[in-house]
């Protein structure tokens, strides 16, 4: 796919990860962008879940197929290996049963895709360092009394984690301000997308 200038670096990378026509579970899909861009650009078969209604109702209000519901309470009735991808991308740091989540959505998805803030970042360390201050940056944008994040993960907390839970790594993106990073991700990368396997 060629390069949309306005579309969200994530989304872009996501988009060309998926394969054409594939059927797509976003968990916490916000209100719709990027399965909206999934049908459009890879005739995806999509679906959402949602926990927050208005977001949800502005997902439906475009035509797209999305529950509202809490993916900590379970997936269970989603059988095994129903999706080519299941897809959770900036959710992560807000979650508080990772490890379930994870779980759950490589028993429906074939394929997982997991995009997150990496809190390792250099800029984030600095400020740490420097001011003693939570750090506030594009990829962290919220001040400590107002973010919805109640984790902060880095690139190396979640390679640790896949290799303890024997999840493979399939591919892996860091993208920091100007576009992907290769050198030194944990560090120079503010967003890392992952796709796992089981």
């Amino acid at each position: 796919m060629e390069k949309n200038e306005a579309m969200k670096p994530d989304h872009q990378i996501i988009i060309d990860i998926i394969h054409e026509g594939a059927h797509v579970l976003d968990l916490g899909c916000g209100n719709g962008e990027l399965l909206s861009l999934l049908r459009q650009y890879k005739s995806a078969r999509v679906q959402g879940i949602e926990l927050d209604e208005e977001q949800m109702h502005a997902c439906v209000e475009i035509g797209l197929t999305v529950l509202q519901g809490d993916i900590e309470s379970g997936l269970v009735d989603y059988p095994d290996q129903s999706f080519d991808y299941v897809i959770l991308n900036q959710i992560m740091q807000e979650i508080k049963k990772a490890d379930y989540v994870i779980s759950e959505s490589l028993r429906l998805g074939r394929k997982v895709i997991v995009g997150f803030p990496n809190f390792a970042h250099l800029s984030a360390r600095l400020t740490l360092l420097l001011s003693g201050k939570t750090p506030i940056n594009e990829a962290l944008p919220y001040y400590w009394f107002e973010t919805p994040n109640i984790r902060f993960l880095t690139i190396r907390d979640f390679i640790d984690y896949c290799a303890k839970k024997n999840i493979s790594i399939e591919q892996q993106y860091y993208l920091g301000k100007r576009g992907r990073i290769s050198f030194l991700p944990n560090l120079m990368a503010q967003n890392a997308i992952f796709v796992i396997t089981k």
